[in-house]
C-alpha cells in the first residue's frame, strides 16, 4: 500500500479542515520551489501523486495541458474536486499510490508534495513515480529533513519523520533517475503538539527533490555519431540534422522543427595563432562550441584532463601551455577518436599527453590527481551531466579549477526532442536549462561557480540555446558540498 492505515484513517478524517490546517504547516513558497526546478512547458501532461486537497495541481494547472491529481483518500479528493471545480484541465483518481493509475512511460512530468512521509516504502514509491514517466520526463519532490519530532507519528499519522536528503537522492538514482538535485526549498513546515505542549514546536525545513527519466539509447547514438566522423571525417548519422558533429568544416547546424528551419551557429574562439600549434588532424576536426583554455589560466607543470577530448584539439593546446614538465589526459568513450587522438600525439612528439577510453560519468582517473579540468561541447551529451560534475570533483585535486565550455538552454525543450535519442548527437537535445546546469555543478562540490555566455548559440522550437563558459574550484579542503 501506498499509505499505511493509519495515515489513510487521519487524512479521512481531517479531509474538510486540511485546507486551514495546511495553510499553519507551510505556504505557497513550498509549491512555487517545486514549480522552479520542474521546467514546465504548456503542452505537458502531469500527475500530482498524493494530490490531497489539490494545493500543488492548483498551482500547476494553469502551467500545462493537463493535470492529474491522484491520491488515496476519497474524501480528499472531494474536497479537491470542489476546490479545482473550475479548472477543466485538472482530472481526479482515487488510487493507490503504489500502482499509479498510468501506463509505462506516459507522463512528462510528476510531482509529490509531503507525500513520501506518509509511504511505508519511500524507495519503491520513488521506482513506481519513476515507472510513468517519459523518457526525459521529471520527478519533483517536496519533503521533509529529517527531525526528532516523534509526536507527529501519533498525531499526523507520519510514517517518516523526515529524510536524509544523501538517502532521498540515493533513491532517486536507484530508480534509474539522473542529473538528480537535491535541496534547500529555503521554506519550512510548522506546527505544535496538541497532545504535548512541552514538546515545544516543530518547524523542520523544506528540501526539494529532482531527478529526469534516462533517454534509452541516447549515449549509444552519441558514440556512433562521433565514431563515425573519427573514421570518416563525416557522420552516416543516426541524427536526423546536420550537426557539429555532421559537419565540421562548417560553423552552422540547421534543424528542421515543426517544418521550419532553425540555424544555431557554432564559434570555439581560437584564433589562428593558437589552432596553429596543434596539430592539423586535430585541428580539422574541431567540434567545441568555445575556448575553455581561455579561462583555466594553465601553468608550466599542471596535470590537465580533458573531458570528451574527441580528436585532441583542446588536449594538444593545453599540452603547449602546460610544457614538458606538465601532463595531459585526454579521456574520450569512443575508440575511433582515442585512436585518431594518439596518431596525432605521436606525429606532433606530444609525449605528455596521453588518451585514456572511458565514460565521464565513471572517468578511469585516480582521486585527487588533477590541477585542472577542461571540456569544450561535450557534458551536454553525457546523460547523467550531476554525476559527471560529480567525478571532476573527485579527481581535482584540493584547490584545482573546472574550465568547460558547453550548450545550455534558456528554458526547457519540448519533450518529442528532448527524449529523442537519435538527436542527442546535436550537442542541443541534451543541453539543460542555465540554472540547472549550474545547480548540479554546485551540488558536486564546487565553489564560486561562474557562468558566462560565450560565442555559440541560436534557438530550437522557439527555445533560445547558446554556449556557456563556466568555471569553478574545488575547495582546498576537498569536501563535497551538501546534497
Amino acid at each position: 500500500m501506498s499509505m499505511t492505515q493509519a495515515s489513510a484513517e487521519y487524512f479521512e478524517r481531517v479531509a474538510g479542515e486540511w485546507d486551514s490546517l495546511r495553510t499553519g504547516y507551510f505556504g505557497e513558497a513550498v509549491r512555487d520551489a517545486a514549480i522552479a526546478r520542474a521546467y514546465l512547458r504548456p503542452e505537458m501532461v502531469v500527475a500530482d501523486v498524493g494530490s490531497g486537497t489539490g494545493f500543488m495541481a492548483a498551482g500547476l494547472a494553469p502551467l500545462v495541458a493537463q493535470v492529474v491529481a491522484v491520491d488515496g483518500s476519497a474524501a480528499m479528493l472531494e474536497v479537491n474536486r470542489l476546490n479545482l471545480g473550475g479548472l477543466r484541465n485538472v482530472e481526479h483518481r482515487v488510487a493507490d499510490g503504489a500502482a499509479l493509475p498510468f501506463e509505462d512511460a506516459s507522463l512528462d512530468a510528476v510531482f509529490a508534495n509531503m507525500y513520501l512521509h506518509h509511504c511505508p516504502d519511500p524507495q519503491a514509491a520513488v521506482a513506481e513515480m519513476m515507472r510513468v514517466l517519459k523518457p526525459g520526463g521529471r520527478l519533483v519532490i517536496t519533503d521533509l529533513d529529517q527531525h526528532a519530532h516523534a509526536w507527529m507519528r501519533e498525531e499526523m499519522a507520519d510514517q517518516w519523520l523526515g529524510f536524509d536528503r544523501a538517502a532521498v537522492k540515493g533513491w532517486l538514482r536507484a530508480a534509474g533517475l539522473v542529473n538528480v538535485l537535491v535541496d534547500a526549498t529555503r521554506q519550512s513546515c510548522s506546527s505544535t503538539s496538541q497532545s504535548d505542549p512541552a514538546a515545544g514546536p516543530a518547524d523542520i525545513s523544506v528540501f526539494v527533490a529532482t531527478g529526469s527519466r534516462r533517454v534509452s539509447g541516447a549515449t549509444e547514438a552519441v558514440q556512433f555519431n562521433y565514431g563515425a566522423l573519427a573514421t570518416n571525417g563525416g557522420c552516416c548519422g543516426a541524427a536526423g540534422a546536420q550537426s557539429s558533429c555532421c559537419s565540421p568544416s562548417s560553423n552552422a547546424m540547421e534543424l528542421i522543427e515543426a517544418g521550419q528551419p532553425e540555424v544555431v551557429l557554432w564559434d570555439t574562439g581560437y584564433t589562428a595563432g593558437q589552432i596553429a600549434l596543434v596539430p592539423a588532424e586535430a585541428a580539422n576536426l574541431s567540434l567545441g562550441c568555445g575556448n575553455p583554455t581561455a579561462l583555466a589560466s594553465l601553468q608550466p607543470g599542471e596535470t590537465v584532463l580533458d573531458i570528451g577530448s574527441g580528436a585532441g584539439i583542446d588536449a594538444f593546446y593545453a599540452a603547449r601551455r602546460v610544457g614538458g614538465q606538465g601532463r595531459v589526459i585526454g579521456l574520450d568513450m569512443t575508440p575511433a577518436m582515442i585512436a585518431r587522438a594518439q596518431r596525432s600525439a605521436e606525429v606532433a612528439g606530444l609525449a605528455q599527453v596521453e588518451f585514456r577510453l572511458g565514460q565521464a560519468e565513471a572517468m578511469p582517473v585516480e582521486d585527487d590527481t588533477v590541477d585542472v579540468i577542461l571540456s569544450n561541447c561535450v557534458i551536454n551529451l553525457a546523460e547523467d551531466k550531476g554525476k559527471v560534475f560529480e567525478e571532476a570533483h573527485r579527481v581535482l585535486k584540493p584547490g584545482g579549477r573546472l574550465s568547460i565550455s558547453d550548450m545550455v538552454t534558456a528554458g526547457p525543450l519540448p519533450m518529442s526532442l528532448r527524449g529523442d535519442p537519435q538527436m542527442w548527437a546535436g550537442c542541443i537535445n541534451g543541453a539543460l536549462p542555465e540554472r540547472e546546469y549550474l545547480d548540479l555543478v554546485r551540488q558536486a562540490g564546487f565553489a564560486d561557480v561562474v557562468g558566462q555566455r560565450s560565442l555559440s548559440g541560436g534557438a530550437l522550437a522557439g527555445v533560445e540555446v547558446y554556449s556557456l563558459a563556466v568555471s569553478a574550484k574545488k575547495g582546498q579542503t576537498g569536501a563535497a558540498g551538501a546534497d
